[in-house]
């Protein structure tokens, strides 16, 4: 932390002023978030550098000349002027990152702000889905359902934080043991939903291991689910640019909605979503990427997307993709579906 630099208070309309949409995705500007965390620009950049292995494309990127552009023309603010360098970003998981980064009494302090901010936000709009037009509550949960860590259920303890981020993002090549699995296993009897899955026998956020899966397709991505929700659209948006989505199922319960589909679209343009019944044959839940390819993997889901992380589950690769085949093969043959 810089000296003398004012503490600024985490409120909400602080945190709705700071946070773009580039690229299609919620990020935050380096020298804000320096200012949040009581940092000069340059310190708050010597310290993402020096820990630069964990902040991957997807957490953290540079913006081009053009966008920053933009984002002055829509700012209307001096402040932003002179800069030499143009600005980092950082997207929802890289500002969750920064929390395990970022040392001293003053950044523990904001980034429990933060938290509790976030918290209270996604709160709102659960606790006034009555109140709040039906059409404007869909576009409020687009941009707060794909928070990384589902914060509504993280501790408040920065020292919780900092354990859980270290265990995912810099032990992800390790299998956990038996007694880290029991402990995995009591958590959830003890806390219930906290978010949490496991991803080939890795402890992992279930938004985590949706991304980390979907990131992985070249061509196509085959979800088969009968049970789907906004929140199953939602974790797709991780999907690379130009991979062609095709979403199996028969919309049990109906929960996901026409208007919730379109106003996604609309909300993610780049992401090309295709829906064909399951046929009512499936219970399981399979994620299938580049069928038919060198590429081709396939994934069993231990619940649907749209639950992710609510109940004890796992999520596993099966290597014998071959026996799927003529599911695979009737399923693209089946009708569109139709959502009411």
């Amino acid at each position: 932390m810089d000296k003398n630099i004012e503490t600024v208070i985490v409120t909400e309309e602080l945190l709705n002023d700071k946070i773009y949409i580039i690229r299609g995705q919620k990020v935050m500007l380096d020298f804000e978030l320096a200012e949040i965390y009581g940092y000069t620009t340059n310190r708050f950049n010597e310290q993402v550098k020096n820990n630069i292995e964990k902040f991957d494309e997807d957490f953290m990127f540079e913006l081009t000349k053009e966008e920053f552009e933009f984002l002055m023309s829509k700012k209307s603010t001096s402040s932003w002027g002179g800069r030499r360098k143009l600005p980092k970003v950082f997207t929802e998981q890289g500002i969750y990152m920064l929390m395990t980064v970022l040392r001293g009494e003053l950044a523990i302090r904001q980034s429990k702000a933060l938290i509790r901010t976030f918290k209270k936000i996604k709160d709102y709009i659960i606790d006034n889905r009555d109140l709040i037009g039906y059409r404007d509550h869909i576009q409020l949960a687009i941009q707060t359902i794909g928070n990384a860590n589902d914060i509504n259920k993280l501790k408040n303890d920065i020292v919780f934080i900092e354990k859980q981020m270290s265990d995912v993002m810099d032990q992800l090549d390790e299998v956990v043991k038996r007694s880290d699995l029991a402990d995995f296993m009591n958590n959830f009897v003890n806390e219930g939903d906290n978010g949490w899955l496991v991803y080939n026998t890795k402890y992992c956020t279930a938004d985590l291991a949706y991304s980390e899966i979907y990131k992985q397709a070249r061509n196509t991505i085959y979800v088969i689910d009968n049970y789907i929700g906004l929140r199953t659209l939602v974790l797709l948006k991780n999907a690379p640019i130009g991979v062609d989505i095709t979403l199996f199922s028969d919309n049990v319960g109906g929960r996901l909605h026409s208007i919730e589909y379109r106003d996604f679209c609309t909300e993610y343009p780049t992401i090309n979503i295709t829906l064909k019944q399951a046929g009512g044959i499936y219970h399981d839940r399979f994620i299938v990427l580049d069928y038919g390819t060198d590429n081709e993997k396939i994934y069993l889901c231990g619940a649907s997307s749209k639950d992710a992380g609510a109940r004890i589950t796992s999520i596993v690769e099966d290597f014998g993709i071959e026996k799927y085949k003529p599911l695979i093969d009737t399923l693209l043959l089946n009708p569109d579906l139709s959502l009411r």
